[in-house]
């Protein structure tokens, strides 16, 4: 199947600024010298520079060190690089440079995974025909919304339509009937490359159902047909960071955020962490650039008024606070980027029984607030090209809570990042933590909970409450009872 058949609007080019980023043009001046290595594979690059650099000086060092810059975000002085030369990263200097691309050969290499045949690609997405898929109310199989006190579709809280909650994932289905009124096509683009990209067919799904769904879970419409999203009303801007392999770069990430920035959008919803290695906890010396580059922008992003919400992970690990930019990594623990920066919303999740489901990841300090996510059997339906779908995780979780959020940003336009977190934060449902989590019967504790009944590891400050967080004066009723 091909992408989705929509108009494509001019692509970004060469010498323009876009966003407040520098947008440069095809790779030319490293090419010719005969110090760089030619013929190699070419691969995408961050790279930091010391705060405030110029995009004159970032380019000539790239250039001189046999690279090719794609993209410049001087707010944060972070640069997307390409170089076919091998040695590109370690004239940069390891601390500066990183590649996913790159990790994920080597680490292909150190399995013998480079000889074996490569995997197909995903089945790429039917458009979806709006005429064919149901209109049937399915608010009644909607237990997560009754979780976080909403009531069936008709519901009196609604969004405002000036609200924009960019979510940064792998594409929102622009077909969709739930959705069409809800997608915002003028503040959507694709950031795969590390650079925005505005052409539909850049931020449209192609193999991928997660966006449609985490959209559909935010904002999908309060008209008695199919689902009813949290915060019917808003729109939601199709940012695309997780390419077809279900790959989420740090380069794409950077732009999503920056991206989400520039167009002012109040908030973003980050249901992935950056991958590129197996597992969020796995270290080693070059992840300092991750972590730093992922700090930069989100630290920028909220600064700039735009809140961030992550999921915890499915991983089913304890999670270590990540430092602030300039500060290093955190570590030796496991740390969730972008879900463990300070200034981002950290959601984990919990399944019909109001406990934390078992994948999701947790840790004091880390998570902020619980949302649903749902468990097997019982997950969560929304949206996905062609229809609805259930599906479960950390990254369900997280829109429930972006959200609330977009409800708060609609009662109270003038709220900025902190104000709109505290809010949600002191209406939250508290949760203490379980006397006991043995999920297998066997005896054996599956996790540790630290913390008291109004913070702790597992729920953070506790449970979204939609309700009392629209409503505070509202005495709340409790959905468990």
């Amino acid at each position: 199947m091909s992408l989705l058949a929509r108009p494509r609007r001019a692509a970004v080019f060469a010498a323009v600024v876009l966003a407040g980023c520098a947008v440069m043009g095809p790779p030319t001046a490293a090419a010719d010298d005969p110090a760089c290595a030619q013929g190699g594979r070419v691969l995408r690059y961050v790279v930091t520079f010391d705060r405030p650099t110029a995009e004159s000086a970032a380019r000539a060092e790239i250039t001189r060190d046999c690279g090719a810059m794609t993209v410049y975000y001087p707010q944060i002085a972070v640069a997307v690089a390409t170089s076919g030369d091998p040695g590109f990263a370690d004239r940069i200097g390891l601390d500066r440079a990183f590649s996913a691309q790159a990790e994920r050969l080597a680490a292909a290499h150190a399995s013998g995974a480079e000889t074996v045949k490569p995997q197909p690609a995903r089945a790429q997405l039917p458009r979806t025909d709006p005429a064919k898929v149901s209109s049937a109310d399915r608010s009644g199989e909607q237990w997560d919304m009754q979780a976080i006190n909403l009531p069936g579709p008709r519901r009196a809280q609604h969004g405002a339509r000036d609200v924009v909650v960019g979510v940064l994932d792998s594409g929102i289905d622009p077909d969709h009937p739930d959705l069409a009124r809800a997608l915002d096509p003028a503040d959507s683009a694709g950031c795969l490359t590390g650079a925005p990209d505005t052409a539909d067919a850049a931020w449209a799904p192609t193999t991928s159902v997660h966006g449609t769904h985490v959209a559909g879970i935010i904002a999908a419409a309060d008209d008695g047909h199919g689902i009813t999203g949290v915060a019917p009303g808003v729109r939601v801007a199709s940012v695309k960071v997780i390419d077809d392999r279900g790959h989420a770069d740090p380069e794409a990430a950077v732009c999503g955020l920056m991206w989400a920035a520039a167009r002012q959008m109040r908030l973003t919803n980050s249901s992935f962490f950056v991958n590129p290695w197996t597992l969020s906890c796995i270290r080693g010396d070059d992840r300092g650039v991750v972590h730093e580059v992922l700090a930069r922008a989100v630290e920028y992003a909220t600064a700039a008024g735009t809140l961030n919400v992550a999921a915890a992970t499915n991983e089913a690990v304890g999670l270590t606070p990540s430092a602030r930019s300039g500060s290093g990594s955190a570590g030796t623990g496991c740390e969730a980027l972008p879900a463990g920066l300070r200034d981002v919303v950290a959601v984990s999740a919990v399944g019909p029984d109001r406990v934390k489901a078992g994948y999701s990841s947790y840790g004091l300090g880390v998570i902020d607030v619980t949302a649903p996510g749902g468990e097997t059997g019982q997950c969560v339906l929304s949206t996905v090209p062609g229809g609805y779908a259930p599906l479960c995780g950390t990254s369900m979780a997280a829109p429930h809570v972006t959200g609330v959020l977009a409800l708060l940003a609609s009662a109270h336009p003038g709220y900025r990042p902190r104000q709109l977190r505290r809010t949600l934060e002191s209406e939250a449902m508290p949760m203490p933590c379980p006397a006991s989590y043995d999920l297998t019967g066997d005896g054996i504790q599956d996790a540790y909970c630290t913390g008291y009944e109004g913070y702790n590891g597992f729920y953070g400050h506790g449970l979204v409450d939609a309700l009392a967080a629209v409503t505070p004066a509202v005495a709340r009723p409790d959905p468990g009872r």
